[in-house]
């Protein structure tokens, strides 16, 4: 089992399963795991696995920042808003289940923007994000669905580029990795064990890279 003692990871709308599960792994793996979400009720479930629970949302660029401000220290940062609707062809992508799908976008714009200078100050700082495999093949009834996931690609590319960038300039070594964990259909253990074996590799290995979680 990895070893994250003394590591701080932020999982950000972690309410789901899959949530519960990475935190349960990364408190059992020695992390320190500070786990945000809407409901003080649902983020329950996080507290029983060993996490800190900060009701903030996660889409809040200033909601984020807040929690950003009262940690030392950050050595990872996974937003987890997700959910999927489609179906129905082209003529079924509605408007309304865009808005209810762009909530995963805004989570990782809000979270790579407020926690970046503290990824960037550790030692190994990971942000990954959860995208699907949709983005590779999209569907007509997965329409709004994939689009939402490539337009969350792109920005964890761009927060990629950001980091190298930022070491270069520094004249330092690349610290911080932005990663993309695809999945074709989520299995909360297989992301788990995923998410633990960012920090077996060095930020040069895995910074601006695709892991397929099949």
């Amino acid at each position: 089992m990895a070893d994250l003692t003394a590591r701080t990871v932020v999982l950000a709308g972690a309410t789901s399963a899959a949530g519960v599960a990475v935190a349960r792994a990364l408190v059992d793996a020695g992390a320190r795991v500070v786990a945000t979400g809407r409901s003080a009720q649902r983020l329950g479930a996080l507290r029983d696995v060993g996490a800190e629970i900060v009701v903030a949302d996660a889409t809040s660029i200033s909601a984020m920042q807040q929690v950003a401000g009262t940690l030392d220290s950050v050595d990872g940062v996974i937003p987890l808003v997700g959910g999927w609707r489609g179906g129905g062809g082209l003529a079924g992508q509605s408007d309304e289940d865009f808005a209810a799908l762009l909530p995963a976008l805004e989570a990782v714009r809000a979270t790579s923007r407020a926690f970046a200078p503290l990824l960037q100050a550790s030692t190994a700082g990971r942000f990954a994000i959860v995208s699907s495999t949709a983005v590779a093949r999209p569907l007509a009834g997965g329409a709004n669905y994939a689009a939402v996931k490539a337009a969350s690609e792109a920005w964890a590319r761009a927060v990629a580029h950001g980091f190298t960038k930022t070491a270069r300039d520094a004249g330092e070594p690349l610290r911080a990795a932005s990663v993309i964990l695809r999945a074709k259909a989520l299995d909360p253990e297989t992301l788990a064990e995923a998410v633990l074996g960012l920090w077996d590799q060095g930020a040069d290995e895995l910074n601006d890279r695709v892991l397929d979680l099949a």
